[in-house]
């Protein structure tokens, strides 16, 4: 295929899910947006001032964490490497981060980041989260799901979403399913989790799921 064909795009569909979200922010949506409102959480692109908050609660679910996610570097939790992510977010193209936070008072639960954004012929991206082991397996992170799809699909103009999990990891595909991903198959040693090369059960959701 030709690697820079020009591709025209129809007009966007605005599904009841991106009404209600437009209906609750109280203006039309950009890629500039600060805030998508659920029902019980919001996102937002995370902030410097974020740091003692984010840490804290990292550092306090450590344990329930570590087990799904790349081995923590040094100083993971410190100031400068989260002001660090923060100017990586920035420059990276191909990124777009979000923190989680409880409508009710503000308090961080967990994050969501949408990675290796392609374009072209592709349209893709891949998502990956997490949360507080205090705010797990109250629906705030099917919430959270829930609220960034439309925003994927109708102001990204994305087509498909993938999202891996390790087999163990019930929890994290129940949340997929309910937003309605598919399982695609196993990828072997596709992620170096915890230190280590491990297989995980592959997701996708394709913008006519959405219909």
């Amino acid at each position: 295929m030709p690697e820079h064909a020009d591709i025209s795009t129809p007009p966007l569909r605005r599904s009841p899910g991106l009404q209600r979200l437009l209906k609750a922010t109280g203006r039309d949506l950009a890629p500039s947006l600060r805030r998508l409102y659920g029902s019980h959480v919001f996102l937002r692109a995370p902030r410097r001032r974020d740091w003692p908050q984010w840490s804290d609660l990292r550092n306090r679910s450590r344990d329930y964490l570590e087990p799904w996610e790349p081995r923590w570097p040094s100083g993971h939790l410190g100031e400068a490497a989260f002001r660090n992510r923060l100017r990586n977010y920035t420059r990276d193209k191909t990124v777009r981060p979000f923190l989680i936070f409880r409508r009710r008072d503000g308090v961080l639960v967990g994050g969501i980041t949408i990675s290796n954004i392609r374009r072209g012929f592709s349209h893709s991206c891949s998502i990956g989260y997490w949360i507080g082991e205090t705010y797990a397996g109250g629906g705030l992170m099917t919430d959270a799901l829930a609220t960034v799809l439309p925003f994927l699909f109708h102001e990204m103009n994305i087509h498909r979403i993938e999202a891996a999990c390790l087999p163990a990891n019930r929890a994290s595909q129940r949340v997929l399913e309910k937003c309605g991903f598919r399982k695609e198959g196993v990828a072997r040693k596709y992620l170096k989790i915890n230190g280590k090369w491990q297989d995980h059960q592959l997701f996708a959701l394709v913008r006519s799921d959405d219909r």
